[in-house]
């Protein structure tokens, strides 16, 4: 039996606060192929982050993993001692943020910080890491790359910003890219060439990435599969073009109803009623069920996660036909 480039089986991450246990990510698990876009959807505080932050080892006190498994290559990274952790980050699964300025110096060069990030794994010489530097930029459409390497990043527009982000989790060819809603800051046009060049460069060099966003429009044009999450839960998964198309959870049928170009040119946008619970204080059996209009008495319990295919789902009352 082939291992998958990523197995995540049963992962749990929980804050403990005073006010009690924050169940940010709960049971959630998947597989990740070889230049495959695995797409993490859902409203703030589902829990996209922090699942993101877990695959990398990257959650801070209050919280922890507190169960399950990350499984890079079939090599387990729960529990990996902090040094072995630290030579898996960056050169086999690196992350890409939403906010650039979070990785980026303001008084180093972009070249500077560039190279610093490559020598931490490698031994290179200073020419052969700045030419590892300029070949990354150029790669991610930056004009003129040698000289941009001496800028620093706040001589950069914010797209060019995350461009830089985006190379700098390229230098080391990593096997994954963990990328958490990278283009959400950036204006239309520039998503528009970002999302063009990391389909790009999933394709020609076989990187898998796992794109986290709230946005079903940017996913649906980059992500070959779709998980839909809400409450720390995963809800729904299958292909993207399927889930779109015909969602079985009446959540992942909200989010596709809100989006703008759902709406009727003159009318009010849909909503999902509500709003997402206190991770403190879920309510009993299916966590989306004070907001959905097909709840039952059978909601008082915990659906199960129901496998038909290549798609799955977790609901009571699945949608079985297109609207």
């Amino acid at each position: 039996m082939t291992v998958p480039l990523l197995a995540v089986t049963g992962l749990c991450t929980h804050f403990h606060t005073r006010a009690g246990v924050v169940k940010a990510v709960d049971g959630v698990s998947f597989t990740l192929e070889p230049g495959q876009v695995l797409g993490l959807v859902g409203e703030s505080g589902s829990g996209k982050t922090v699942t993101g932050f877990s695959l990398l080892g990257l959650v801070e006190p209050p919280g922890r993993i507190v169960a399950g498994s990350v499984r890079l290559r079939g090599q387990e990274l729960v529990g990996l001692p902090t040094p072995a952790l630290r030579a898996v980050r960056g050169r086999q699964i690196a992350m890409v943020f939403q906010d650039p300025m979070m990785t980026l110096n303001p008084v180093l060069t972009v070249g500077r910080q560039m190279g610093l990030a490559l020598r931490a794994h490698e031994r290179v010489s200073r020419a052969a890491a700045r030419a590892r530097c300029v070949e990354a930029l150029t790669r991610v459409g930056i004009p003129d790359a040698g000289a941009r390497l001496d800028a620093y990043p706040h001589q950069f527009s914010g797209g060019m910003r995350q461009r830089v982000a985006i190379a700098t989790a390229l230098l080391h060819r990593p096997a994954i890219i963990v990328a958490d809603e990278p283009t959400t800051a950036l204006d239309v046009s520039i998503q528009a060439q970002i999302l063009h060049e990391m389909r790009a460069l999933t394709r020609d060099s076989g990187t898998a990435m796992v794109w986290i966003s709230h946005d079903l429009a940017t996913v649906s044009s980059v992500a070959d599969r779709l998980l839909v999450m809400y409450a720390g839960r995963l809800v729904e998964e299958g292909p993207t073009a399927q889930v779109l198309r015909t969602p079985r959870h009446p959540y992942s049928r909200g989010l596709l109803d809100s989006l703008p170009a759902a709406a009727t040119p003159g009318d009010d946008l849909r909503q999902i009623p509500g709003s997402t619970p206190s991770l403190l204080a879920l309510p009993p059996g299916c966590p989306f069920a004070p907001r959905c209009a097909r709840t039952s008495d059978r909601c008082a319990t915990p659906p199960p996660w129901v496998v038909d295919g290549d798609r799955a789902h977790r609901c009571h009352h699945p949608l079985e036909t297109p609207p």
